[in-house]
């Protein structure tokens, strides 16, 4: 007998054509979500979970999936989704997917920053309301990139990448994270544009808030790819109605799917539906890392390098 694992999301082709080879799969063919208590029934009797950002992996989920699971491979490179202590008590290693979508996540962040700066995005609503225009030397000026300062909070893989692309645009960079850099709030005082790129933990749930925003310049922005409760959305609407900051460009939101209302009829923000890694070659390698996890820990018997908790493997 194969293991059996479930994924509970659509996956690239590849993908679905080598889970299919190596194990006893159900999907749930969908980009919707399953519901919860379809969740926990599908868990029940597997070897192995593929589960999604969205997909809350706790206690709950672990037990309905029974003593014989023994590995969680979660399709993201973050994993605030996941009770990692409760999986390693239960002796479930939980795999994540870092480095494939480095590259795809950073070079949105320098998308949405340019967006945002050169109003390439309320431009096009522009034209799409039919408004009358014209090119003039006034028309719609936005501000380049060279020569400003982007400060990058988070100094991890998907960081350090977009700093090295805001580089080769002739901006000046500057960092704020667990590992050093400048205090949060003078990186905010200085930058001309901030770029948040830290996990979701207790600590930084909110870490934009209000006060931070009013310690950035006036002309800044702000481009969040990270999670979207490390910022304050009501008090980032209120900044960007009252003009405290100057726009915002978000990927991702509080209350994801969900988008508070009053972000909706600013033109001074950017929207993007959670697009961070959204490539075909970055959604391909995140799949096939899930699959290399699932086949180490129940083909192998090993803890894959991705693992975040080895210590589980039994």
């Amino acid at each position: 007998m194969r293991p059996s694992v479930y994924c509970s999301r659509r996956v690239p082709v590849p993908v679905r054509v080598e889970l299919e080879r190596l194990f006893e799969l159900e999907l749930h063919d969908s980009e919707r979500p399953p519901p919860r208590e379809e969740l926990l029934a599908a868990a029940a009797g597997r070897d192995g979970l593929l589960t999604m950002l969205t997909d809350r992996v706790d206690g709950e989920l672990l037990d309905a999936a029974g003593p014989q699971l023994r590995v969680v491979a979660n399709f993201a490179v973050g994993y605030d989704n996941v009770d990692v202590p409760a999986a390693t008590a239960r002796g479930v290693l939980v795999s994540n997917t870092p480095d494939v979508l480095t590259r795809a996540t950073a070079e949105l962040a320098i998308a949405l920053l340019l967006s945002l700066r050169r109003r390439v995005t309320e431009g096009d609503r522009l034209i799409r309301r039919r408004e009358p225009w014209l090119m003039a030397p006034t028309f719609m000026l936005g501000h380049g990139l060279e020569g400003a300062t982007l400060g990058v909070v988070g100094k991890g893989r998907i960081g350090a990448e977009t700093a090295r692309l805001a580089g080769c645009l002739g901006m000046e960079v500057v960092f704020t994270g667990r590992s050093g850099g400048l205090p949060l709030d003078e990186l905010l005082a200085r930058a001309d544009a901030v770029s948040l790129h830290c996990p979701l933990t207790p600590e930084t749930r909110h870490l934009i808030d209000a006060a931070a925003l009013r310690a950035m310049r006036p002309t800044a922005v702000l481009v969040n790819t990270s999670r979207g409760p490390v910022v304050d959305e009501a008090a980032l609407a209120a900044a960007l109605r009252e003009g405290v900051i100057a726009g915002a460009a978000l990927d991702v939101y509080e209350a994801e799917p969900e988008v508070r209302e009053e972000l909706l009829s600013l033109e001074n923000v950017v929207l993007a539906p959670h697009l961070g890694s959204a490539t075909h070659e970055a959604r391909a390698g995140m799949g096939m890392l899930c699959v290399a996890g699932l086949r180490a820990v129940l083909l192998e018997g090993r803890a894959p390098a991705n693992a975040l908790n080895p210590e589980a493997l039994r």
